[in-house]
C-alpha cells in the first residue's frame, strides 16, 4: 500500500508552510502529519543537499507518493527539478504537483510536461543571456566603463596603515573593510 508524503519548503524564516499544507488538504489529499516534511531553506540549494529533503528520502519507499504544491518547491531551476523527479522515479516514487493539475510527474504525461517546462526554462535563460550580451555591447559602444568601479582612495589608506606596521586584520577592522579588500590593496604600490 502506497503512502503519501508532502514536501513543503519556504525560503526565509518570515514565510510559513501552512498555506502549502492547506492547499494539499483542499485538493483532497489526506497526508498524515508525520509524513509532512517542512523546511526553511533556499530553493537554490539542490534538493538532495537539503536536510529536510534528505530526511524525506530516507523515509520514502518504492510505491510511495510525494506531493508538492509547485515545482519550485523542489528546486529553483528546471535542471535541478528534473533531476530530482528522475531520481525519485528511479526509486519507484511518484511525484504529484498541484500547480500542474496534480499530474504525476513520473507518468508519460508528467514527463512530457517536465520536458516542455524544461525547454521553456532553457529558452528563457537563453533570452536573458542574449539580452545581457546586447546590453553590454550597447554600453561599450556608448563608451561606458564596465565592471567594478575603481577604489579611489583605498589603496593609499591601506598602504598608510601598512607603513604604520598594522596587520591586514587590524587594517580591515580600522577601515571597516573586508579582509579580501585589504589583501587586494596590500601589495599595490
Amino acid at each position: 500500500m502506497s503512502r503519501t508524503f508532502l514536501y513543503c519548503r519556504v525560503s526565509t524564516s518570515t514565510q510559513f508552510t501552512e498555506n502549502q499544507v492547506q492547499e494539499v488538504k483542499a485538493a483532497g489529499f489526506d497526508v498524515q502529519s508525520s509524513r509532512v516534511i517542512e523546511e526553511t531553506i533556499s530553493g537554490s540549494i539542490a534538493a538532495t543537499e537539503r536536510p529536510g529533503f534528505q530526511k524525506l528520502l530516507e523515509r520514502m519507499e518504492n510505491g510511495d507518493v510525494l506531493i508538492v504544491t509547485k515545482l519550485d518547491r523542489l528546486g529553483r531551476n528546471a535542471m535541478d527539478v528534473r533531476q530530482t523527479v528522475e531520481n525519485l522515479a528511479a526509486m519507484g516514487i511518484r511525484v504529484h504537483c498541484l500547480a500542474l493539475g496534480g499530474v504525476d510527474l513520473t507518468s508519460a504525461a508528467g514527463k512530457m510536461t517536465m520536458q516542455v517546462l524544461g525547454a521553456v526554462a532553457e529558452f528563457e535563460r537563453d533570452l536573458l543571456i542574449e539580452r545581457t550580451q546586447q546590453g553590454l555591447i550597447r554600453a561599450k559602444a556608448e563608451g561606458k566603463k564596465l565592471g567594478r568601479p575603481e577604489a579611489t582612495n583605498t589603496t593609499a589608506v591601506v598602504q598608510r596603515l601598512k607603513a604604520q606596521d598594522k596587520t591586514q586584520a587590524q587594517t580591515a577592522s580600522e577601515l571597516g573593510l573586508g579582509i579580501a579588500t585589504v589583501k587586494r590593496h596590500w601589495n599595490k604600490a
